[in-house]
């Protein structure tokens, strides 16, 4: 009896492809050219996302320095996913293009799975799962007449929903020499410059009236803005930047009924949210409140009285919480129990960073990991 041969239709298989990991995707490429193809269009691409976030598929990277010191190497960990095996290091991965920075590098995003790195005046963008990384140009945007120098702080990136374009924000400061035979005193001024991916090039935009401060412990875009912290004339408050107008705005922070001086306060995404996680700066023995942005701040929960525990790190899968401990290892909360796992990470004191991400195909227009020497090392049990 003759085989009966079953033909799917094409947008049936694409819609199962779309559910599968990017490592089995990029295998596939090779096997079949309309695949191939297929696996490029924005069509796909937003769909694989799509799937990811639904199903909550997240991978972890560490970034940490090991030494004895802060100015120690810094280097960047891929995490198993598995709380089975404790969160275990999988690679630990060099990037040479960040090797003489001086905390190499600091980690924005993500956002729809890219990672913006960025350390001084260098700055790149890198998609993990397809391992495709692309440095930035240097930018073209003038400076002021008679500037003795420059340096670079805080960075955003975001996406554009409308153009469909990946951007990034940075802030300058240009610093005037002081010249006392002219009567100059020394000073300076900001510049607000973006990038655009599609373009790939930089321009100036507004300074806005307020100044960001500080490196993000956790993921600051939410929904198509990025958010920092920030000091006005008088006062702190959060600056947001719009992808899609291209806009500075301010918002208060909330009122948690104590000062920045005992209080650390942090922005992140929660589930789509802008949130602040606020907890004392003193004491091992913590409490964590999360207050929610949704129009006006309100307090969503609170964690009460953890011990031995310095700061959070980032949320995991159905509300649980990584942590530094006092000992300077990774843990894991589980509010739903209280139990507070210890995961045999360890880290020089305040270095560690969890970046969370979801698998992405969004391309970058740059090169391969292996094309920028971007060295991935399997690592034993004695690397963590």
């Amino acid at each position: 009896m003759p085989e009966t041969r079953v033909e799917v239709p094409e947008m049936v298989m694409l819609e199962i492809l779309s559910k599968l990991p990017v490592k089995s995707l990029t295998r596939f490429r090779c096997v079949c050219k309309p695949w191939c193809s297929s696996f490029q269009t924005p069509h796909f691409i937003t769909k694989h996302q799509q799937n990811n976030l639904h199903n909550n598929n997240l991978n972890l990277l560490l970034k940490r320095c090991q030494g004895n010191t802060h100015d120690d190497i810094y280097y960047l960990s891929q995490l198993s996913t598995e709380k089975s095996q404790n969160f275990s290091v999988q690679h630990n991965i060099h990037l040479p293009f960040f090797e003489d920075c001086w905390y190499a590098p600091v980690v924005s995003g993500p956002c729809n799975g890219l990672l913006c790195l960025h350390d001084a005046d260098k700055v790149a963008l890198w998609n993990p799962s397809t391992r495709e990384f692309k440095t930035l140009p240097q930018s073209t945007v003038q400076r002021p007449p008679l500037v003795d120098s420059t340096s670079f702080g805080c960075v955003g990136i975001g996406f554009d929903s409308q153009s469909g374009d990946y951007k990034v924000v940075r802030f300058v400061t240009n610093y005037f020499e002081e010249n006392e035979d002219e009567g100059l005193m020394g000073d300076w001024n900001h510049q607000v410059e973006l990038y655009s991916l599609k373009s790939d090039s930089w321009k100036e935009i507004s300074v806005p009236g307020v100044q960001p401060y500080g490196s993000p412990l956790f993921n600051n875009y939410v929904n198509g803005f990025y958010y920092w912290q920030a000091i006005g004339d008088s006062d702190y408050l959060i600056l947001s930047f719009d992808m899609v107008n291209e806009k500075f705005s301010t918002l208060p922070l909330p009122e948690f009924g104590g000062s920045l001086a005992k209080y650390y306060l942090e922005l992140l995404d929660f589930n789509g949210l802008l949130v602040a996680i606020v907890y004392p700066r003193e004491g091992t023995d913590k409490s964590f409140d999360l207050w929610v942005m949704n129009g006006s701040w309100t307090k969503q929960f609170r964690i009460d009285s953890l011990h031995g525990v310095e700061r959070p790190l980032g949320f995991w899968k159905n509300g649980e919480l990584f942590l530094e401990s006092s000992d300077h290892e990774l843990v894991l909360f589980d509010p739903s129990t209280r139990e507070l796992k210890s995961l045999g990470i360890h880290a020089y004191q305040e270095t560690m960073q969890i970046i969370a991400y979801v698998e992405s195909l969004v391309p970058i227009n740059g090169r391969s990991e292996r094309e920028e020497l971007i060295i991935r090392r399997p690592a034993g049990d004695a690397s963590n």
